[in-house]
């Protein structure tokens, strides 16, 4: 396991919807905000990087130090645009009657959900030379964060807060990292 490790995963409104020192070293409150901030500043690299491969592993993107931050990047694939998606949603709500509770809808549209998913960010600080292990560990948690997505008590966009979650990234952190 790398001694150093700070796991996030960044909505797509740069929004942390969760967060995790995974590494083995001991942690101080001032290394776990300066891991933040490294993190967040790696964002506008993310940022430019995901526009111009059709890569979901990013590798290294960005070094601090000793640090390296690796990024995986869901799918960023639109249908046709937003807006498209959007009028035919409420085309189609017109035509039906939906049951709502207080003025909520009763159910909420696919762009909705799609758009949570697209370009949500999986960044890892870690100051391990393990690039196969690294990519194995972003495609479990991914799928782990489509699980979560699939909950339909959960809001796509608002933090993980499932101890179930957590515990697994955990593990992975600890099998591969």
């Amino acid at each position: 396991m790398a001694s150093t490790a700070c796991f996030i995963i960044v909505s797509r409104n740069d929004i942390p919807i969760y967060e995790a020192e995974v590494g083995s070293a001991m942690k101080k409150e001032d290394a776990a905000q300066q891991h933040q901030f490294i993190l967040h500043a790696a964002l506008d690299v993310v940022q430019d990087l995901a526009w111009t491969t059709s890569a979901m592993f990013l590798k290294a993107i960005d070094r601090f130090n000793d640090l390296v931050v690796s990024v995986y990047v869901t799918a960023v694939t639109y249908m046709g645009s937003e807006n498209a998606l959007f009028e035919s949603w409420k085309a189609r709500e017109s035509r039906f009657h939906l049951f709502g509770c207080n003025g909520i809808k009763g159910f909420m549209p696919l762009f909705s959900l799609t758009n949570s998913i697209i370009h949500t960010r999986l960044m890892l600080l870690h100051d391990s030379r393990n690039e196969d292990g690294i990519k194995s560990f972003f495609q479990e948690v991914h799928e782990l964060y489509i699980k979560v997505l699939l909950n339909p008590l959960y809001l796509p966009g608002s933090r993980i807060t499932s101890s179930h979650f957590d515990t697994k990234v955990r593990a992975l952190a600890r099998k591969y990292l």
